[in-house]
């Protein structure tokens, strides 16, 4: 049996967020716990697993969804799922998704939908793909927009699109959109800023600050990290230095 801690912002302080646990004193982990308290909210769900295991899911509803995702009113979005270490292979992944879609059902949404990617730290489309969702959307390089309606008339959500048109509109040198709700993504700027200062580029950074703003502004569905140069989208993931010199570099 798997056990579930919900986290809020009366419990948040005790159990954490799964992410940079050890790390409590960071401004990384600060800035998510600031970026926690408004999303529960407008109704953001966070379960942790209990009793020494290590994983988690968070999931909000369709209209505030930090991922290029619209036209989801009527369903949940599920950010994030991860099961790590000895915690793999015992069905938890299974039973946070359980909670996920039991959550959705019983506060009144039609379905659930996730975004999958093989390059960015989001759900694995066989685990959803086992569970019965199907793609609805897809968008470059790699991304797919999973669902699993609860009615055969739900109204089903789609990727923001216009990709490139928000690329161009971020101007020359490189640019990053960054936002809190990973709290990894802190370390990613600075790696893109030291390797902007190397090859002599002008350097930007921006945060995302609400769900409306990543739809607006976000290059990529996946929308909390965006490295853009000269008007031209170089990666939607975390990167080191190392890896960020080449793609500089071909310019």
């Amino acid at each position: 049996m798997t056990n579930l801690i919900t986290i809020t912002n009366e419990n948040v302080e005790k159990h954490g967020f799964f992410c940079k646990m050890s790390a409590r004193k960071s401004s990384a982990w600060k800035r998510k716990r600031a970026w926690l308290s408004d999303r529960f909210d407008e109704g953001l769900q966070m379960r942790l697993l209990d009793e020494g295991e290590r994983g988690f899911i968070e999931f909000t509803p369709g209209d505030f969804a930090w991922r290029g995702v619209e036209n989801a009113a009527e369903f949940m979005i599920i950010h994030c799922l991860w099961v790590v270490g000895k915690s793999k292979g015992k069905g938890h992944a299974k039973a946070l998704l359980d909670e996920a879609e039991s959550y959705a059902r019983e506060n009144g949404f039609r379905g659930n939908a996730a975004l999958t990617s093989s390059g960015n730290w989001i759900v694995d489309r066989p685990i959803l793909e086992a569970r019965g969702y199907a793609e609805i959307d897809t968008a470059a390089p790699g991304y797919s927009l999973m669902a699993l309606p609860f009615e055969n008339n739900a109204t089903l959500p789609r990727l923001a699109g216009r990709w490139d048109e928000k690329a161009k509109a971020l101007g020359n040198g490189l640019t990053v959109l960054h936002s809190a709700q990973c709290p990894y993504l802190e370390d990613a700027v600075q790696h893109a800023k030291d390797a902007a200062a190397e090859a002599g580029i002008p350097f930007n950074a921006f945060e995302i600050t609400s769900a409306q703003d990543l739809r607006d502004r976000a290059p990529n569905p996946y929308g909390v990290f965006s490295m853009v140069l000269d008007g031209r989208q170089i990666a939607s993931h975390y990167l080191l230095k190392k890896q960020i010199m080449p793609l500089l570099a071909q310019s």
